[in-house]
């Protein structure tokens, strides 16, 4: 079996204070194979350096983008990340062909429910719509975009809650690595 190789790009400003995101990175790192990787650990300064994250993004074959969904979106290091490292001529443009190719997909929390997510809803749009720029980046790149993993819900979740999406999470991994 010709096993992908998996980046976890990990993005919790609050990391401490979140008990989904703890859990599932737990279970992330516990996946044989799968690499994951703190940026606000590794740049907490937002210092980025391009060179290594491109390195990253071409030994890996799917990259899952695990975040919280802050204002519809991902944390400012995340932005500043793509920012940076998705260069035109290497990631994007007539030259730019390093991504192609490649999965990309979000694992992401949400505080509101899933019901929350729809047009009749309070936030009146679904996950997936307010993804879109983040799938038109995925797709510019020539990357196949996936539907994103969402956790909903989570200030109301219990323990054992808790574990099962961190173990979903965790096999959706796999499943990754195992094509």
């Amino acid at each position: 079996m010709n096993l992908r190789r998996v980046l976890v790009l990990f993005a919790h400003p609050a990391l401490h204070r979140s008990r989904v995101h703890r859990a599932m990175l737990r279970a992330a790192r516990e996946v044989q194979g799968i690499t994951t990787h703190d940026l606000y650990q590794t740049y907490p300064d937002f210092d980025i350096d391009v060179s290594h994250e491109q390195g990253l993004l071409l030994t890996h074959d799917v990259v899952v983008c695990q975040h919280p969904f802050y204002w519809y979106s991902t944390p400012p290091l995340i932005k500043q990340w793509e920012d940076l490292v998705l260069e035109h001529g290497w990631a994007y443009g007539r030259d730019g062909k390093a991504l192609h190719g490649k999965t990309w997909m979000h694992a992401i929390s949400a505080g509101g429910r899933e019901e929350a997510y729809r047009a009749d809803g309070h936030n009146r749009f679904t996950v997936s719509q307010l993804l879109a720029p983040l799938e038109q980046t995925a797709r510019l790149c020539g990357m196949q975009w996936r539907a994103p993993f969402v956790v909903h819900g989570t200030h109301l979740l219990s323990d054992h809650e808790v574990a099962q999406h961190a173990a979903e999470y965790a096999q959706l991994l796999a499943g990754l690595r195992d094509g």
